[in-house]
């Protein structure tokens, strides 16, 4: 199995939305993303895979120095000998590799998050840096792009996080800033129990409306000039905005108990038809 196929066979076992519309992109950069998006894979499957925090830190630590080895030209995991090749070709920033890797740190060291001040580094992390990286392999012109390639990075990691609050509670975690909780009258105990109630409807329907103006505040920013070369974000938008829809069209607080999925020939559908539409 070559570093590539690895690479590959990583992305779809994922079944994620992301990778619906990398079939739209030239051979090049379809690659660059299956081995950026195979990355962030693994750093993740770290903290979800090692239970005893030692382990885990340990192996977030290997990766920061295979982050170094890549960049030395002496890669040794498969992702990042796939990876290696794109580094200078799209200009790729070793320290938003690193920040990556320092998002799944906070994830070993936090299950809760105070304010959304604390979330918004946290999702910064774990989600606009790879917005950042997924631009420039997409390729642009206008530095505003960048903007709009963090912005959009955040609308999706809010929508994750609204899509998966039961999940990340069964596990012990919740995501939502605490702050907001109590000004909505709502417990963590609320949360962690699946307590279905008009406050947390209420709760999760602000968080909706948070997401969507990050969205909104994404395609404003995005120069005309770099959207058809920007089409697979769009595309990603057009899955995860529906997906955030549906959310709050099947009764908000059922976050807690059900989670909302997009079946894959619909996902194929938004995709293509923001393919044209940015044509």
């Amino acid at each position: 199995m070559t570093p590539l196929e690895y690479c590959k066979q990583k992305a779809a076992q994922s079944g994620s939305s992301f990778t619906v519309s990398f079939i739209f992109l030239p051979k090049m950069q379809r690659e660059a993303m299956t081995a950026l998006y195979a990355f962030c894979r693994e750093v993740d499957d770290v903290v979800d895979e090692c239970t005893d925090f030692g382990v885990a830190q340990t192996k977030l630590n290997w990766w920061k120095s295979e982050v170094a080895n890549c960049y030395a030209g002496t890669p040794q995991h498969p992702v990042t000998k796939a990876l290696q090749p794109f580094i200078s070709q799209f200009n790729l920033a070793q320290e938003h590799f690193l920040e990556i890797i320092d998002g799944m740190e906070m994830d070993l060291k936090f299950n809760r998050y105070e304010d959304f001040k604390q979330l918004q580094l946290y999702c910064y992390r774990v989600a606009s840096v790879v917005g950042l990286l997924s631009a420039g392999i997409f390729g642009f012109t206008n530095r505003k792009t960048l903007k709009y390639a963090h912005d959009l990075g955040m609308a999706f990691q809010l929508t994750n996080i609204i899509r998966d609050v039961g999940e990340d509670a069964r596990r012990g975690r919740i995501y939502l800033p605490l702050d907001e909780l109590k000004k909505a009258q709502v417990t963590e105990e609320d949360i962690l129990q699946s307590r279905e109630s008009p406050q947390v409807k209420e709760l999760i329907e602000y968080q909706i409306e948070r997401a969507e103006s990050y969205y909104d505040k994404a395609l404003r920013e995005l120069p005309a000039e770099d959207s058809k070369q920007q089409r697979a974000g769009l595309m990603m938008a057009a899955i995860y905005r529906t997906l955030l829809r549906e959310i709050r069209l099947g009764s908000a607080e059922k976050v807690l108990t059900s989670k909302t999925k997009i079946p894959p020939l619909r996902k194929f559908i938004l995709a293509l038809q923001a393919y044209f539409k940015y044509a």
